[in-house]
């Protein structure tokens, strides 16, 4: 019996050990998917010239992210004047939604970078769970803070986080 819980530990220890995880201070993992025109973009094409990037997971049926991305797209203007932020939003819906993606997004007039991950690759890689899903990346392409979920005023901390990013500041502090 002890043989058999050691080894299931290992086993799962194991598997744990494989998974790819971001943490803090981690660069973006290369993952080939589309934009939002259908073409190839590679994610380690994900830059901004040494400014702040977001990146945030949202898909069709989550009402939680077209709350924040409808959030982040009201105060997107004043986020690049301050920061010079860039944000891309990684849709996360199948291939069989994919079509709904840009009408819906050019109805709802967002701005940012739009991608496509209809397949969960970038979703994986970056060790999403739940959506919505944020990652804040600093002007090395580092992780510096991440979150899940949405709630009314997330935007006007993730812009603290950002003017702090953007001063060469740790966000963390």
């Amino acid at each position: 019996m002890k043989k058999l819980f050691l080894l299931t530990f290992l086993v799962v220890f194991g598997m744990a050990a494989m998974a790819q995880e971001v943490n803090p201070g981690a660069k973006i993992p290369s993952v080939t998917i589309k934009n939002i025109d259908g073409n190839s973009f590679n994610t380690q094409d994900i830059s901004n010239d040494g400014k702040p990037i977001i990146i945030s997971f949202w898909a069709l049926w989550c009402k939680p992210c077209k709350l924040e991305m409808d959030a982040y797209n009201e105060n997107y203007p004043e986020w690049v004047e301050e920061t010079g932020v860039k944000i891309y939003a990684v849709s996360i819906d199948d291939a069989r939604s994919t079509a709904k993606v840009l009408p819906f997004v050019s109805g709802k007039g967002w701005t940012m970078e739009m991608l496509l991950d209809p397949n969960s690759d970038f979703k994986r890689a970056m060790s999403v769970n739940m959506i919505p899903h944020t990652f804040i990346l600093n002007g090395n392409g580092e992780v510096v803070y991440q979150h899940t979920s949405y709630y009314e005023g997330l935007e006007d901390e993730i812009f603290e986080i950002l003017k702090k990013i953007a001063a060469g500041e740790d966000p963390n502090e």
